[in-house]
């Protein structure tokens, strides 16, 4: 099947996909905040440029685009085109993610993980940001014990 895109066209439409301060992220960048968390965004300093980083629960979040990271569900399915470069680069930003986590886990960091299918409607967002909330919770109470 052929993309429906000139070459030309796609690549605009893929140059204006953003990396930072998605939809997703400010769903549960806005949840924290109204839940008392605070954070700091993208920290360069630490592998993978974390979207959300608490310091307080030495806890990183990164929110993962599920076309990109390779998510199990329907909005990670490959296109039908161009096959096999998005095979291998979705494996790359899957092995990239792997190589992160298993780092920040090694400076002492918790990686949650959140994919923008958890936030795709309001009842299984409040699931998925209550479910945060509470590991953070347990965290910090774990923390004074």
């Amino acid at each position: 099947m052929a993309d429906i895109f000139s070459e030309r066209k796609r690549s605009e439409i893929m140059s204006k996909v953003k990396s930072k301060n998605t939809k997703p992220e400010e769903i549960v960048r806005k949840y924290l905040f109204s839940k008392g968390f605070r954070y700091r965004k993208n920290v360069k300093e630490l592998p993978g440029k974390p979207d959300i980083v608490l310091p307080k629960y030495a806890t990183v979040i990164f929110v993962n685009g599920c076309f990109w990271h390779g998510h199990d569900c329907p909005k990670g399915t490959l296109p039908a085109t161009n096959t096999e470069f998005w095979e291998q680069k979705i494996r790359s930003n899957k092995q990239r993610d792997e190589k992160n986590e298993k780092s920040l886990v090694e400076r002492g960091w918790r990686v949650e993980t959140i994919w923008e299918c958890e936030l795709k409607n309001k009842t299984i967002a409040l699931k998925t940001l209550e479910a945060l909330e509470q590991r953070l919770k347990n965290r910090e109470n774990d923390n004074l014990t």
